[in-house]
């Protein structure tokens, strides 16, 4: 009976450990970073690299430990390498520690806040009532992000135009809609930024703090 603990003792530790593999993969604030960088879409090393501020070596070593928990797969295309999430069940894990984050922690609340809050912004709520809207064209979706990030996955009935290349583009846009700007989640500041010059040129303006991460769309090839 002894010797029949042990092995089950044995075996529940193993799987616990697996488990943990997971949590150790996720313990750095830099690849929660890199994860939800690549929720957008696939990307090189170099651009993961700039995206999220870090060196190409801390970029590697950090995509090194994210594939070894089986989070991020890579393939080669020519000189280059990308990287991807490994499946949907990663963008949908990211999203779910995040809130679970955001209800637990008064800090990150309090930080949230500084940086997101504004009179007018949507909520997970809003989702059908925004989709209807932008199917019968009474509201502009506008995705700020890189375009390939567009192509990879965006919301529905969404309009591409970067962030980079916004104050250049405004005669595109109609002033007599509201225009509903999203980009990489409620940690990405591209979509704000966007409201603010659009509200500045006499744009009616919303800021949509989901991306297509929240949106459960996760990026296909």
């Amino acid at each position: 009976m002894t010797s029949q603990k042990s092995t089950v003792r044995r075996a529940k530790d193993i799987l616990y450990e697996q488990v943990a593999r997971i949590g150790k993969a996720t313990s750095s604030a830099k690849r929660l970073e890199l994860i939800e960088l690549l929720c957008q879409g696939e990307k090189t090393v170099e651009t993961l690299a700039k995206e999220s501020a870090i060196s190409m070596k801390l970029a590697s070593a950090h995509l090194r430990e994210l594939r070894s928990a089986h989070l991020v797969e890579t393939e080669r295309s020519g000189k280059n390498i990308y990287y991807r999430i490994a499946n949907r069940e990663v963008a949908e894990f990211w999203v779910a520690i995040r809130s679970l984050a955001e209800d637990r922690l008064v800090e990150l609340k309090m930080a949230l806040a500084q940086i997101t809050n504004a009179p007018k912004e949507l909520t997970p709520k809003d989702r059908d009532a925004l989709v209807k809207a932008a199917r019968q064209g009474e509201v502009i979706v506008l995705d700020v992000r890189p375009s390939p990030e567009f192509a990879a996955a965006h919301l529905p009935y969404a309009q591409s135009l970067p962030i980079d290349q916004l104050r250049l583009r405004l005669s595109e846009l109609p002033k007599d809609k509201t225009i509903v700007a999203y980009c990489r989640g409620p940690y990405c500041l591209m979509a704000k930024d966007a409201v603010d010059l659009l509200k500045q040129k006499g744009f009616a303006a919303i800021h949509l703090p989901e991306g297509v991460a929240e949106w459960g769309m996760a990026p296909v090839r």
